[in-house]
């Protein structure tokens, strides 16, 4: 009875622990503001998204008030405007705040942000932040009165990934729970195990199978967001690197839970080996 219990609670505690890992990455990196702009912030530092980041939000300045007469003389700025905005002092910032008031779009919850008619139904980049830097700098150096928008929408997925990204930020906070659940259901499989190190080895041998199972299902998530295309330049540029960024993060996660494994497979053949157990009498 002792050993059917703990083998039933080593298959209880993996089941959990196969859902309560994703979850609790998906929280922290992806749910969690701080997380999320951890994770993507590197993103505005890659030359080539920034140039295109840098033109989209130049390209929506409002120039509407600007006189017929100057607006060929704009152009030029503008262009200029574009290939120097990453350079100013406040670019690192301005992608910051830019990522911030994303997730706010996107992530935020329904008591925090109430949906409003013309809330996004896609997932988006609010470029804000950045067109306001943009316009800043080009109405110091042109004099001309120039305002910024309180938005600068740019869809970077479809309205069925947005309901997922909602759905996945729904179900992620109850990782910490599942992986409470999984830590006692553990120390049940050790306290009612005959053999302890049965149950260390079983627990390993799982962990490193739940490590390919994660690596595998980390892929395939990638391949399906990657291979999708939304036609918008910057937009793709923007989703092809979050992804590759988020696959790295979460691997780190899987490889440890592949050393966690090892160790406790090691663990328990050095205990099996150190304590053989009573040898039957002699007659």
């Amino acid at each position: 009875m002792r050993t059917f219990v703990s083998a039933i609670a080593v298959v209880l505690g993996v089941l959990l622990s196969a859902l309560a890992v994703p979850a609790i990455w998906l929280d922290r990196n992806v749910v969690q503001e701080d997380g999320f702009v951890a994770l993507a912030g590197p993103l505005g530092k890659d030359a080539e998204f920034q140039q295109r980041l840098a033109s989209a939000a130049v390209g929506t300045i409002d120039t509407g008030t600007i006189p017929d007469a100057l607006a060929g003389l704009v152009r030029p700025v503008l262009e200029a405007a574009a290939g120097s905005l990453t350079a100013l002092p406040g670019y690192q910032a301005a992608w910051e705040e830019t990522l911030r008031k994303s997730h706010r779009l996107n992530l935020a919850a329904p008591a925090a942000a109430p949906a409003s008619p013309d809330s996004p139904s896609s997932l988006t980049l609010d470029l804000a932040p950045l067109v306001a830097l943009a316009t800043e700098e080009l109405a110091r150096t042109t004099g001309l009165p120039l305002t910024a928008p309180e938005q600068t929408l740019i869809n970077v997925g479809e309205p069925e990934q947005r309901q997922l990204v909602e759905r996945v930020s729904a179900y992620a906070p109850l990782g910490y729970s599942l992986a409470i659940g999984a830590g006692i259901a553990f120390a049940l499989a050790l306290v009612s195990a005959r053999r302890r190190w049965s149950v260390l080895f079983a627990v390993g041998l799982a962990a490193l199978a739940l490590a390919g199972l994660w690596t595998a299902g980390s892929q395939f998530a990638r391949d399906a967001v990657v291979g999708t295309a939304s036609g918008n330049g910057l937009a793709d540029m923007f989703t092809d690197a979050f992804v590759a960024a988020a696959s790295s993060s979460f691997q780190s996660w899987v490889g440890g839970a592949a050393i966690t494994g090892g160790v406790l497979v090691a663990a328990a053949l050095v205990i099996r080996i150190a304590s053989p157990g009573q040898r039957p009498p002699t007659r």
